[in-house]
């Protein structure tokens, strides 16, 4: 459990430093097309969003390990971030473009989380709906929160439309 949870991590690692770099740029284009600079990111506040997603990532891995898969916080993460690929995915296709994350999502995240599912179902607890379920759910409200927090610690960082 030790390898795969390590690697969900270094996989979630990767991926969310292109989504930082990246996400400020993409959060212009939504905000173009919504026709609302509320959406707008600035680098710091994804940079603090993305520092509060990676405590909750890097917990969850930490309570995998401990429980030997049996964390529910564990398994919805695995879930949450396997399934957070089509996001990017769909982001893209509506858009019609790059979006923030479309490169590593596939390639890195999915085999991370893949490799974590693999792991699960070899240790006989393999992820059920619930699991994504329950991921889908508390990765968007972990996102969501992570970006009010970032928009709190930084309001004089308001990017310009």
């Amino acid at each position: 459990m030790r390898t795969s949870a390590a690697s969900l991590f270094i996989a979630w690692l990767i991926h969310d430093a292109e989504e930082a770099f990246t996400f400020p740029a993409t959060s212009r284009i939504i905000a173009a097309r919504l026709g609302s600079s509320r959406i707008l990111v600035t680098p710091a506040q994804s940079l603090i969003a993305i520092a509060l997603m990676g405590l909750l990532v890097g917990g969850a891995c930490v309570r995998g390990i401990q429980s030997n898969g049996k964390s529910r916080l564990y398994r919805a993460v695995t879930a949450g971030l396997e399934a957070h690929v089509a996001t990017h995915v769909l982001a893209s296709v509506v858009l019609k473009r790059y979006t923030a994350g479309l490169v590593t999502a596939p390639f890195v995240m999915l085999p991370g989380a893949r490799i974590s599912r693999a792991s699960l179902r070899r240790s006989g607890t393999p992820l059920a709906a619930r699991d994504t379920a329950r991921g889908a759910a508390l990765m968007l409200s972990a996102a969501l929160a992570s970006h009010f927090v970032a928009r709190l610690a930084c309001p004089g960082s308001r990017p310009s439309s």
